[in-house]
């Protein structure tokens, strides 16, 4: 019988999807909401620890087609993004991307009381490293590093708009969407990848 590889990815994914799985079977959706989202108003002078929101936002999905699509892609793109970097780099990335797209999410709207809740953030900075590590920078200048700028400022572009149609889309049809969480995401997802890439290369 194949042993399943224990990788970061697959890790990562489990405990998102029982955290989810309890909630749903305690029906706790409200409470799990309320309690463990992010809530920008916290960070502005409220009552309950905020610093630990950012990453207990990340188990509380709105539904099985939230969590089912976050998921998906985080399988996707972690396991590819985790063969390239490694596990260590992989949750760090993730813990980050959570941190940074509360981040986004509270510059957006510092005083907000409605909680953030959900991977995407999180998982969106691992679609930045994971763009970032298999797109192909175009020739466009002499210089290498020019060229990789030029590639992250163009996939940073890329994604704010489709970030800003797609949250747009999703207002007009009674959907909220943290689309400045996923921005601010993909963001650390992108300038994390190439130091991340030439620390585990230090020694080559």
């Amino acid at each position: 019988m194949a042993r399943i590889p224990r990788t970061a990815t697959l890790v990562i994914s489990a405990v998102t999807a029982f955290a989810w799985l309890i909630v749903v079977i305690l029906g706790a959706d409200d409470w799990a909401a309320r309690t463990m989202g992010f809530i920008p108003a916290r960070l502005s002078g409220a009552q309950v620890p905020a610093w630990l929101t950012p990453l207990s936002a990340t188990l509380v999905h709105s539904g099985p087609i939230h969590i089912g699509f976050n998921l998906l892609l985080f399988a996707w793109c972690g396991t590819a993004v985790e063969r390239v970097l490694g596990r260590g780099p992989l949750f760090l990335i993730y813990v980050i991307g959570a941190y940074a797209a509360a981040a986004g999410q509270w510059l957006s709207d510092p005083h907000g009381m409605v909680p953030m809740i959900g991977a995407s953030g999180a998982i969106s900075a691992v679609i930045g490293a994971f763009a970032l590590s298999f797109g192909r920078a175009k020739l466009i200048t002499k210089s290498a590093r020019v060229n990789r700028w030029i590639n992250i400022v163009w996939l940073l572009v890329a994604w704010v708009v489709l970030q800003v149609l797609v949250g747009w889309t999703a207002g007009a049809q009674g959907y909220l969407l943290a689309t400045p969480a996923h921005i601010g995401g993909f963001v650390a997802g992108l300038l994390m990848q190439r130091p991340l890439l030439l620390w585990k290369f230090r020694s080559a």
